[in-house]
């Protein structure tokens, strides 16, 4: 039984990746950029990449670069497509619960003399549609909305936001890094970035995908890589293991999804029913959060804590922000949803989780938080 419940944020290496990496270290180390016979078979091996990576989000080969990493993606796209549109305004529409990537690059913005417009979220993180439609005036440059939340699964409405946009010519970014590779890409698009070891890639490889007749400009110095998208050459061996690992994830969807949502609706369900104050996060239908991800808080439980008791006992979890973790700092989409930020743990399993691990981490719960709130004095508060 493996206890690692932790692919949110990274997915542990898909088989198909490994594979694919080794052969590539063979094959695929020359500059792809060069015109010796070494260099046109790379060449081959990354257009090869980039197609399967396109096919699988619904985007053209020449609409498709490869970034170091999906923060790099969210920056470039998002300082990018305000650039290319400073006639258009200097404003920008995010929600509340983005992933701190594209929160930094829009406080980046904001300091630089542009403006941010943050959408408020309900209680499940959800936005309101037409709040962010009235918060796209005539000078928005560009919008920005995850396809789901990182830390509490919900799925956004992109659909209709995108068809807001859409009226106002407003380009959409579409932080697609959750649901590639688990579910269908969200339609209406202009801007997607994706990072690879969310779907059992390797780290080092992020995406960058813009649709042809979406302005953007790169912020950074002049390049000739990747079409100018994104600066230096490619990691091939990477980017080769991350569309193995893709194509294989992509085709395994439909299944993974359907039986990791039965294992994370029964860890909703039983979670506050074993451990006494208790609130899971998300929302109640199955079909708008993730199928792989359950997010709760313990009342008078330190998450720090609960996270390395639950380490001891065998299950790797995620506690505080999600995007930094080892700083154990508050959730900021807890904190915009109103919940509570202390005592959080985030489950999210890895698409060879099975029933064992579930019952494991069940069984093991209730007498961790009832130990810590022993030591804490407030049992029976």
């Amino acid at each position: 039984m493996s206890g690692y419940l932790d692919a949110a944020t990274a997915e542990p290496l898909h088989p198909a990746a490994r594979e694919a990496l080794l052969a590539a270290l063979d094959d695929g180390w020359a500059d792809p950029d060069r015109a010796y016979r070494e260099a046109r078979r790379a060449r081959i091996l990354l257009d090869g990449a980039r197609e399967a990576v396109a096919a699988s989000l619904g985007a053209r080969p020449d609409e498709v670069s490869f970034t170091p990493s999906g923060t790099v993606a969210n920056h470039l796209a998002v300082l990018g497509g305000l650039l290319a549109r400073r006639r258009a305004g200097r404003r920008l529409v995010v929600s509340a619960v983005e992933h701190s990537t594209v929160l930094a690059a829009a406080r980046l913005h904001e300091a630089a003399g542009g403006d941010v417009a943050t959408v408020v979220v309900g209680p499940t993180a959800a936005v309101d549609t037409a709040a962010y439609a009235d918060a796209l005036t005539p000078d928005t440059a560009l919008a920005s909305l995850q396809a789901a939340n990182h830390e509490v699964g919900t799925v956004q409405p992109v659909a209709e936001v995108a068809a807001a946009c859409r009226d106002r010519s407003v380009p959409l970014h579409v932080d697609a890094a959750q649901v590639v590779g688990r579910l269908p890409i969200p339609p209406g698009w202009d801007i997607l970035t994706a990072s690879a070891r969310k779907w059992g890639g390797p780290a080092g490889v992020g995406v960058l995908a813009v649709r042809i007749g979406t302005r953007w400009r790169s912020p950074a110095p002049e390049d000739d890589h990747e079409t100018g998208r994104a600066p230096g050459p490619v990691a091939l061996p990477l980017v080769l293991a991350a569309a193995a690992a893709l194509q294989a994830r992509s085709a395994a969807a439909a299944d993974d999804a359907r039986r990791l949502g039965q294992l994370s609706e029964r860890l909703r369900s039983e979670i506050p029913h074993r451990v006494p104050d208790v609130e899971v996060y998300g929302p109640a239908d199955a079909a708008a959060r993730l199928p792989h991800l359950v997010a709760f808080s313990c009342l008078y439980v330190a998450g720090e804590a609960l996270m390395t008791e639950l380490d001891r006992a065998g299950f790797r979890v995620s506690s505080g922000s999600s995007c930094s973790s080892s700083a154990l700092t508050p959730s900021h989409v807890l904190e915009a949803i109103g919940a509570l930020t202390h005592g959080n743990v985030r489950v999210s399993l890895p698409s060879d989780a099975d029933d064992a691990v579930v019952e494991g981490f069940l069984d093991a719960l209730p007498p961790i938080v009832a130990s810590l709130r022993d030591r804490a004095g407030v049992s029976g508060l």
